[in-house]
């Protein structure tokens, strides 16, 4: 049986009214099929034709910009225009050739975002050679190098590349002894300068290789971040990624009205960044700036000089960053005219969002008397990323939208909830030797199994839009048989807490009740007790009978109207850290919950013994002992 709902509202802001219109298809088996009425339009199969068409267009137009890493005194930006770039990713191309690398010796890109980090990604994809970017954290931060060496190991790459020699020198020493190595910078005779390859001189070679491409040559492997379990190399085709970019650009046409331009911090060895944002400038013919900043402590005054500088058309950003940008905008007006001057749409993650986050940019947003489209976008680095998209504003909901064009989505039951799972052409062809995971990442139609469950918004009433309800492999169910909503409950738990946690990790399958593992921001709690010293211990500073009662009340406001699932009974404040070297941080420095339960086993057993151990911190509420 089929039935169709139309969903096509007027967008808000500056973006025209965009047909969201669907079809569904109920299954006898319970499953439902989601399609978007709207088809999908031609696009190109090679992912540099945009760069082509741009350097032979505009090729004065400014496609990457940085800060200067050289001397003192010049532009406050290095520009390269995208006639600069073709040229550059010609005469790398050819290097790369000439050394011959391919699928079977692939490229490595060890460094943080720069825009000697795209030419290569750039050069690689002109000439079919396949890149890996990895988190540089694996190579600057992790001690033994021991994910860095097991990369190594399954993929071969004939070269790697850092941004500079030293910082990376042990790294590379360890897990790429036979390997090439280009660097940026470099300061002794073991890396190649980057500057031989940009001097090579190309020949009708790097033509030939490009012609040759076809939709279906790896363009790119990105290691997905490891929150379910060991990092997995997910393929992207040249057909997959151009595939992606053009249902995005007939999904929101409001960015595309005129030449993009964007100031972006997230990481390259990431689909959103490096796929998703990057995709945007280069599809539109638009101005990538790249952001010199970080949303932490100590670097969110890079990224806030570039937006006094640079005003965005498009802005998307983790919710973490997005806290941080905050007290800026509201503090600062001239800052706040600026970035808002242009800016149409600003992407975020609804799931994932604290409320009083996405309630302060309504509030600046007024201030600045801007016209702004706020958008959640679905999806996975396995589906190109971009495979749900919503033009309205999703406010504090974890509402991610309806398919891209071109996307077959399918809600399969597992066991009382649906499964998200996705076929199209935008969609992996699978994972870079590791044939024995798309076994398990495919079900028997081919549809690629997010591993999230998902509920539409009003199916009743034909709003067919799609909320997220949390990942099934971290939810749970209590003793009781009720289950845990792990997502929405660590949200509220984050917004409860406020500033005094760094991230709180949601656990009790089998029990009767739930309970939390909390990461403290110490910093905070140490200012809740004078009487704590400067150089206490993180230990010192969670004992404190101050930073607990603080913790107390505050989960009494949290557990206030909720019922057993919706409360958390009982809370242990965790004084190590989560580290990447320990797997519970992923290299987007985002905390796995399924590591930290792991790991941490005997902390858990604390947290639900009876009587309560002396560090943990019980709700004695209308339940509570």
């Amino acid at each position: 049986m089929s039935c169709s709902g139309d969903s096509s509202p007027q967008v808000p802001g500056n973006s025209p009214t965009v047909d969201e219109a669907c079809e569904i298809e109920r299954r006898s088996d319970g499953s439902i099929l989601v399609r978007r009425r709207m088809a999908l339009a031609p696009y190109p199969h090679r992912c540099t034709e945009w760069l082509l068409r741009w350097a032979q267009e505009v090729p004065h137009r400014v496609f990457m910009a940085q800060r200067p890493r050289k001397g003192a005194g010049g532009p406050a930006w290095e520009e390269w225009t995208y006639g600069m770039t073709l040229a550059a990713v010609r005469s790398i191309g050819q290097a790369l050739l000439d050394r011959g690398l391919s699928v079977e010796r692939p490229v490595m890109i060890l460094s943080e975002n720069e825009i000697e980090n795209q030419l290569l990604a750039l050069a690689c994809s002109h000439v079919g050679v396949p890149y890996i970017p990895v988190a540089p954290a694996y190579s600057l931060v992790a001690e033994d190098h021991t994910q860095l060496k097991w990369l190594a190991g399954l993929c071969r790459p004939g070269l790697v590349y850092s941004s500079g020699a030293g910082p990376y020198r042990s790294a590379v020493r360890a897990a790429f002894p036979e390997a090439g190595w280009v660097a940026g910078l470099c300061d002794g005779d073991d890396a190649t300068p980057l500057d031989v390859l940009l001097q090579t001189r190309p020949t009708a070679a790097v033509d030939r290789a490009y012609e040759a491409l076809t939709a279906d040559r790896a363009v790119k492997v990105l290691f997905t971040s490891g929150t379910t379990g060991r990092p997995k190399g997910v393929i992207f085709s040249h057909g997959m990624i151009c595939c992606n970019r053009q249902q995005f650009m007939q999904t929101l046409p409001a960015i595309f009205s005129e030449p993009p331009v964007l100031v972006d911090w997230l990481p390259w060895h990431h689909t959103f960044g490096g796929t998703f944002c990057v995709g945007i400038a280069l599809i539109g013919g638009g101005s990538f700036y790249i952001d010199p900043g970080q949303p932490v402590p100590g670097r969110i005054e890079g990224t806030i000089q570039a937006l006094r500088e640079i005003a965005p058309t498009f802005y998307g950003s983790t919710p973490g960053g997005m806290a941080m940008l905050l007290p800026y905008l509201r503090a600062d007006a001239a800052l706040r005219r600026n970035f808002f001057s242009r800016l149409t749409v600003m992407n975020y993650g609804g799931a994932l969002c604290p409320p009083h986050v996405r309630r302060g940019f309504d509030e600046v947003t007024r201030e600045a008397g801007a016209a702004v489209s706020y958008i959640s976008i679905g999806g996975s680095t396995e589906c190109g990323p971009c495979a749900l998209v919503t033009t309205r504003d999703p406010g504090c909901e974890p509402i991610m939208g309806v398919p891209v064009p071109g996307m077959m989505v399918k809600l399969a039951p597992v066991e009382s909830r649906l499964e998200l799972r996705f076929k199209g052409p935008s969609v992996t062809p699978g994972y870079w030797k590791q044939p024995e995971l798309n076994q398990l990442a495919f079900d028997e139609e081919g549809f690629f199994r997010l591993g999230d469950a998902a509920s539409f918004v009003d199916l009743d009433r034909g709003d067919l839009r799609l909320r997220l309800e949390g990942r099934l492999v971290e939810n749970f169910k209590l003793i009781t048989g009720t289950w845990v909503n792990t997502g929405s409950l660590r949200l509220r738990a984050l917004e409860g807490f406020g500033s005094l946690v760094r991230d709180v990790v949601i656990a009790g399958e089998g029990q009767s009740e739930v309970g939390a593992l909390v990461f403290p921001n110490l910093d905070a709690c140490r200012a809740l007790d004078q009487t704590v010293p400067d150089e206490a211990d993180a230990d010192r500073i969670v004992a404190s009978a101050r930073v607990r009662e603080a913790f107390e009340r505050r989960l009494g406001a949290l557990n206030a109207g909720q019922g057993s699932a919706g409360r958390i009974m009982r809370l242990v404040l965790e004084s190590e850290p989560p580290t990447i070297d320990s797997g519970e941080l992923t290299a987007k420095q985002s905390v796995s919950a399924l590591a930290v339960l792991r790991r941490r086993a005997a902390a858990v057993e604390e947290l639900f013994q009876d009587p309560p151990m002396p560090r943990v911190i019980r709700w004695r509420g209308s339940n509570g002992a």
